[in-house]
């Protein structure tokens, strides 16, 4: 074999001898950050993915024009006319688009919970959408505010220690007054 690559002979070995690259090998990436650092604080909150509107509304109609083909396809092998299928088809998806925007309403509302649905994985959409909902609603039922940052009860603990700090800071760096009254109370 040339430049020590493979076997130094392939026989006994089973095989051809024949040396091919590894495609499945990654070369190590550099040490750097895989992200940019922010200086922002806000950016560094978790902020949960916004489902995409349009589809969304795609995948209800989806489902409403679904049940639409199925009568269809039941009453064309009932052989009823053309245009009997086509009134009810029609009724039936008037029907269905309604029943979508009340509970679009509802939803909006925060009237309706609905029930719990079983997303298959692609659906990734919907999920975020369940996601932001039931977040919301448990938002509500602990009464956190909009505005509430994790951590702040921290930031706030932290700063009255600062400010305890810097009082007794300065009540030593004096004559020793502040002390001797904080004893005598």
């Amino acid at each position: 074999m040339s430049d020590n690559v493979g076997l130094s002979t392939p026989r006994g070995s089973g095989t051809s001898g024949y040396v091919q690259r590894n495609l499945a090998h990654m070369k190590p990436r550099d040490m750097a950050a895989p992200y940019l650092p922010r200086a922002d604080p806000d950016s560094l909150r978790h902020q949960p993915r916004q489902p995409d509107k349009g589809l969304l509304e795609h995948d209800r109609k989806r489902e409403v024009e679904v049940k639409v083909f199925e009568l269809r396809d039941k009453l064309e092998e009932e052989e009823v006319d053309e245009e009997e299928i086509e009134s009810r088809c029609d009724e039936l998806r008037k029907k269905l688009l309604a029943e979508m925007e009340k509970n679009q309403d509802a939803g909006r509302r925060g009237g309706g919970v609905g029930p719990r649905r079983n997303f298959k994985m692609h659906q990734v959409h919907e999920l975020a959408d369940a996601k932001i909902k039931e977040s919301e609603r448990l938002r509500q039922a602990l009464k956190i505010s909009r505005d509430y940052q994790e951590g702040s009860h921290w930031r706030r603990q932290e700063e009255r220690l600062q400010k305890g700090l810097e009082r007794d800071a300065d009540g030593v760096k004096g004559d020793g007054k502040r002390e001797r009254e904080r004893d005598r109370d």
